[in-house]
């Protein structure tokens, strides 16, 4: 069966020709019948370190704001306002890279401050149709939680993005990780002891919006994030995703399928999920479970080999 899901990925993958955020956005056309009525389109990445995946996050967002008329971002895990990156894309007010300072780490890259500086280009642009950041109710990266609040903040998470949408009525970019992101109605979070299963926020929304809650869920099969990668076990998606020859593709979830390649989509399975804290030598304790690949996404983008994002920290001036 592997072979015969392998094959079919390969027909129908849409190559990616592109990884620069400033690249055109044509080999992201095939998104347009899926994202164009969605309310909700989220980006979830199966680790947040990887370079490749924040720049073709960034790519997802340019062309869902500058072709379908999505005007929020939901950045997880942190509250723009609480930062002043609100203010910044808004109005220009202060320094991005050191109120980026003031974030949680995972926002302290390169890639985000890129994002950041787009925001503001384009609102330079287009003031009176400006893009800006979804306000939260909370801070969830402002403090700890203990692992019996998760299940709160997978509701909470979902909550504050309905709450905005009902506000507005904008269509809305929710970028974050694959554990937040995915419609898990439970899905399994590992390693941890013992596993966490929780419904978390890609299945309120997907219950909230119907077919207008549209997952896109990025992976890839190797390299360094910043930690060495290995090839993933034979039994993860992200290995069968990998089989295709292709450096960067998209894969339309909903395509017409053969029954042994349905089957496949269909079936539980695990894929990787790639946190701060990550044992490449225990690379098959890291992973997503407890759903199927077309249960959790409609989308995937998939890239083979990974390099770091680049922390603000480590870079000059």
């Amino acid at each position: 069966m592997t072979e015969t899901v392998a094959r079919w990925i390969g027909r129908h993958a849409h190559p990616l020709t592109a990884l620069d955020p400033e690249a055109p956005l044509t080999d992201l056309s095939p998104l347009a019948d899926i994202v164009r009525d969605a309310e909700v389109v989220a980006v979830g990445a199966s680790t947040r370190q990887a370079h490749e995946l924040s720049a073709l996050s960034h790519r997802v967002l340019r062309v869902l704001v500058e072709e379908w008329g999505f005007r929020s971002l939901a950045l997880e895990g942190d509250d723009a306002s609480r930062v002043g990156l609100d203010a910044y894309v808004r109005a220009g007010t202060g320094d991005p890279r050191a109120l980026l300072a003031g974030a949680r780490s995972f926002w302290q890259t390169e890639e985000i401050l890129a994002v950041i500086r787009w925001m503001r280009s384009y609102n330079r642009r287009h003031p009176d149709d400006p893009v800006r950041f979804a306000g939260t109710g909370h801070s969830h990266g402002g403090r700890a939680f203990e692992p019996d609040d998760l299940a709160g903040i997978e509701l909470s998470l979902a909550e504050d993005t309905i709450r905005w949408h009902e506000r507005t009525a904008e269509k809305i970019v929710y970028w974050g990780g694959i554990a937040h992101t995915a419609n898990g109605n439970p899905r399994t979070v590992s390693p941890s002891s013992p596993p966490l299963t929780h419904r978390n926020a890609g299945s309120y929304l997907r219950e909230h919006f119907g077919a207008g809650y549209v997952s896109i869920g990025l992976t890839f099969h190797h390299g360094m994030a910043p930690h060495r990668v290995p090839a993933p076990p034979a039994e993860f998606a992200d290995a069968v995703l990998g089989r295709t020859g292709l450096d960067a593709y998209l894969l339309n979830l909903r395509a017409d399928a053969p029954v042994p390649v349905r089957t496949w989509l269909d079936a539980p399975t695990r894929t990787r999920l790639i946190g701060p804290h990550y044992d490449p030598d225990d690379d098959a304790a890291h992973h997503l479970s407890g759903g199927s690949l077309a249960d959790w996404f409609d989308v995937i983008l998939h890239v083979q080999v990974v390099t770091p994002v680049g922390f603000l920290s480590r870079a000059k001036g």
